[in-house]
Order: C-alpha cells, then sequence, then structure tokens
C-alpha cells in the first residue's frame, strides 16, 4: 500500500493497523522519518515536500515491486507526507513484514534507500536564515549504491 498525503498521520495506529493485517508474518519492520531541526545552522523552522501526482505513486509502485522481487516479503506500506511540515512531525513512514526478519529488514532499509534517492521529492527548508531547496546527502546514494553493488555479486 502507497498513501502520498499533505495530512499528518499517527505512526502508532498505522503500525497497529498494518500488524492486523499480516496474517502469519514471522516479522514486521517499521521506520519513521521525521522533520529534525538542522542544529549546526539556522535550525529548521519548516520543511516543505512538493511531488509530481500520478508519476510518483507510479514510480512508488515500481519500487514496491522491486523489493517483492529481491525479497520473501509481504504486503509493504509506504506512506509519504507533502506540503509544510514542522520539527518533530512524520515525513515518513515504511512497514515490512515477512516469514523471516532478514527480508523484513533488508526490504525496509532498501525502500528506504530508495525513496531517500529516487523518489520524486523535492525538498525545501525553511529556516530562519531563508528557505532552500535541499538534495540528498553523499551518503544516500552511496547507501543505495550498496544495492546495485548486490546485483553485481549474484
Amino acid at each position: 500500500m502507497i498513501r502520498i498525503s499533505p495530512s499528518s498521520f499517527d505512526p502508532g495506529k498505522e503500525l497497529s493497523a498494518f500488524e492486523q493485517n499480516v496474517g502469519d508474518a514471522g516479522a514486521i519492520v517499521s521506520f519513521l522519518g521525521r522533520v529534525r531541526a538542522d542544529e549546526r545552522k539556522a535550525g529548521v523552522t519548516a520543511l516543505y515536500l512538493e511531488h509530481y501526482p500520478g508519476v510518483t505513486e507510479r514510480m512508488l509502485g515500481a519500487l514496491e515491486t522491486e523489493a517483492r522481487g529481491r525479497w520473501a516479503i509481504d504486503e509493504p506500506l509506504i506512506i509519504h507526507r507533502v506540503g509544510d511540515m514542522t520539527p518533530g512531525e512524520p515525513i515518513v513512514f515504511v512497514c515490512v513484514s515477512a516469514r523471516h526478519r532478514r527480508d523484513a529488514f533488508e526490504a525496509a532499509d532498501f525502500l528506504m534507500d530508495y525513496l531517500k534517492t529516487k523518489a520524486l521529492f523535492w525538498k525545501k527548508e525553511i529556516t530562519s536564515d531563508g528557505e532552500r531547496w535541499i538534495e540528498p546527502r553523499k551518503q544516500d546514494y552511496k547507501d543505495a549504491a550498496r544495492w546495485d553493488e548486490r546485483d553485481k555479486d549474484n
């Protein structure tokens, strides 16, 4: 399931609902990403995310299909916010269930790496010093490249 929305969500309620629908899965892995204030510079007072409606959902659907092809997972859940958010609010929530923990952990990690680097979301930080569009960090691209390296090894 993929949901992109400007509305906030309750991660606890989402996890509970997800857990009720996974049947006999032996593992559930979840990740919650929140807006953080950047203490190294002028503090982030807000974050704004844009997406390309329709296209972003199709891209996330392809990402979900790829994760299913790599690991024996059940129905994953991807919730991603767009619009205006403030520090502490949830941005992204990913849940993956599987019969075994390794599949669930790796699929969740893969989904987050690709959400950070390949999904069609644009982020703007709003600080006391102004606004700026931000790109994924070098480390984000390095993290995502691990999955390409694994493909070469297999």
